[in-house]
């Protein structure tokens, strides 16, 4: 019987072992928050066709792009840097900076609840 009492309680620090271990282990696999990157918090910021003209400028000068891109961020957290930027004021500055950007724009015409381009418009009725 004593032998009995001592295997019940060896089952026991075992099972607890094992409990405190599975804790350790979910523990350990647990995402951890990762940190926003410097594209991630400007890209929170762009309005309108921001995004357009930013994944434009990483496509033509994607290492003075990427620079940009983290001076923008710190003045966002910063708070230099406040509100929204839209796609004409990223455009701009990229252009201020001697990187022009070629974005392609098209004007569009609702008729008949449709949006037809404008050069197709102008096609029909010559």
């Amino acid at each position: 019987m004593a032998e009995e009492a001592g295997d019940k309680e060896l089952e026991y620090l075992r099972a607890k072992k094992m409990v405190e271990l599975r804790r350790k282990i979910a523990a350990a696999e647990k995402p951890k928050p990762k940190q926003a990157s410097n594209r991630d918090i400007l890209v929170s910021k762009l309005r309108d066709r921001g995004l357009e003209v930013l994944e434009t400028a990483e496509k033509y000068y994607p290492e003075k792009t990427a620079l940009i891109v983290e001076k923008l961020a710190e003045a966002l957290k910063n708070g230099s840097i406040a509100g929204p930027i839209s796609g004409g004021e990223l455009y701009w500055l990229f252009r201020q900076l001697g990187m022009p950007l070629n974005i392609p724009t098209s004007i569009n015409i609702e008729k008949h609840g449709k949006l037809v381009p404008l050069t197709e418009k102008l096609k029909r009725e010559e």
